[in-house]
């Protein structure tokens, strides 16, 4: 890492290099600001399905911003070949919360963390082999699971917009206000802000939206009563369970979040550094989803993944150094040691959040699109691309279409695209010939 001499706030848009920590904190906060409700809204959903007490909720989200700040560092800094090396944010991926909330309710809490231990075992060791199975995965494949992301995350930012799911006012004149004017502050001081500033504009439209929602009195502060100041995380609070049915449908879904970590990886290299990820850096990448996931099991955690939020943040703005996320992986550090300043991050309103992620998300969709530009538009990448997100987007949005399959399938497939997106371009990948206008011309001679 350079010394201070060469600290530089137009190092922001280069993956190495020092940034004045003054200017480098504020990115950082961006980031974890974008990303802070949608990485403890799975804990509370899957805690409440699984009969967790409120203070040990409290627990759980004070351990999930300590081992996301820990797995974000990894992922900048490798240990071994474990992490990227690239700008990726850790979180609680939604993807587990279905699946986890039937276990939860069936076997308990303990149940959950037995699988997650296991299943990031072997996804981590996945991640580890990736060279020996990485060519099955081609950049037109990498490229539909990347605009599959895209579009599934665009239903989260909708509704985050409209107030968030199960929110008793979703919908309403406030949050349409409120999310408007966020949504407004982001683009305007895009706009109008000069240099490096205009990367700031995610976080200009929280607080601006933030300060909007306190009058309307759509900031809940009764979360603070009686929150610590300063708390050390638990380590085994829970007593683990191992169940066979419960491992093998988590490492299950285990693969499917691989598969949304290998499209994360591609897209934040191809839309932050302009470049493919190399074969090593998405190796790390996985490893470190599973590792850390284990670590995560073993302070009660559900799993830490690597977080598309993030990348729609980088695709926009284009701030990629490690240095200054890592300022935002020590604020999550922070918030897990002391959780009065987690339960301050937490009053942020999900419309104010809605607003500043619509144009992320669709940003993600942006740039696989403008991968699939870059493999070609030739007749085999056509059809792997249009098959995968007609099926995968398509089926999923009537999951009934999955109710004849068993019940671990459908849980596995029903509603999630990335998967069947992945599933499908994957197999097209291998069976289509490598040429198929050629092989179309071969098989019009022989008729004739």
């Amino acid at each position: 890492m350079s010394d201070k001499s060469n600290s530089s706030v137009s190092n922001i848009y280069q993956l190495e290099g020092r940034v004045p920590v003054s200017r480098a904190i504020p990115f950082g906060l961006q980031h974890i600001l974008a990303m802070f409700v949608a990485n403890i809204s799975p804990i509370i959903i899957v805690a409440g399905a699984s009969g967790v007490s409120g203070k040990q909720l409290a627990m759980l989200i004070q351990s999930a911003m300590l081992i996301a700040g820990i797995g974000t560092l990894i992922q900048l800094f490798p240990l071994w070949r474990i992490g990227s090396g690239l700008p990726i944010v850790m979180g609680i991926s939604f993807t587990f919360v279905s699946i986890m909330c039937y276990i939860g309710t069936n076997y308990g809490y303990g149940t959950i963390m037995g699988a997650v231990l296991i299943g990031g075992l072997i996804e981590g060791c996945l991640g580890l082999f990736a060279k020996y199975w990485m060519k099955i995965i081609s950049p037109i494949v990498s490229a539909s699971v990347v605009t599959a992301i895209g579009f599934s995350l665009l239903s989260v930012g909708s509704t985050s917009f409209g107030g968030g799911s199960g929110s008793e006012n979703f919908g309403s004149v406030e949050n349409w206000i409120l999310g408007t004017i966020t949504l407004l502050c982001c683009i305007l001081f895009n706009i109008f802000a000069k240099s490096y500033w205009k990367q700031l504009s995610v976080l200009f439209g929280l607080v601006v939206g933030y300060l909007v929602a306190i009058p309307l009195g759509l900031v809940d502060f009764s979360s603070l009563a009686g929150t610590s100041v300063i708390a050390l995380p638990h380590l085994m609070p829970f007593k683990m369970e191992f169940h066979l049915n419960a491992i093998i449908s988590v490492a299950l879904i285990f693969l499917v979040s691989a598969t949304e970590t290998i499209g994360d990886t591609q897209a934040l290299a191809n839309s932050g550094l302009n470049r493919s990820a190399t074969t090593k850096e998405i190796s790390g990448s996985l490893a470190c989803d599973g590792f850390i996931s284990s670590l995560s099991s073993l302070f009660g955690c559900m799993p830490i993944t690597s977080f598309s939020q993030n990348v729609g943040l980088v695709a926009m703005t284009k701030v990629v150094n490690r240095f200054t996320i890592a300022t935002g992986a020590l604020i999550m550090i922070l918030a897990g040691i002391f959780p009065i300043f987690g339960a301050v991050l937490a009053t942020l309103p999900d419309a104010v959040l809605g607003g500043c992620t619509i144009m992320m998300f669709g940003t993600i969709v942006v740039s696989g699109l403008q991968m699939i530009g870059k493999c070609g538009y030739s007749q085999r990448n056509i059809t792997i691309v249009a098959l995968s997100l007609s099926i995968g987007i398509g089926f999923t949005q009537v999951p009934e279409l999955f109710s004849v399959f068993p019940k671990i399938i459908e849980t596995v497939f029903a509603e999630n695209c990335v998967a069947v997106v992945f599933l499908v371009a994957v197999i097209l990948n291998l069976i289509l010939p490598q040429n198929m206008e050629a092989f179309e011309e071969k098989k019009a001679a022989n008729e004739q």
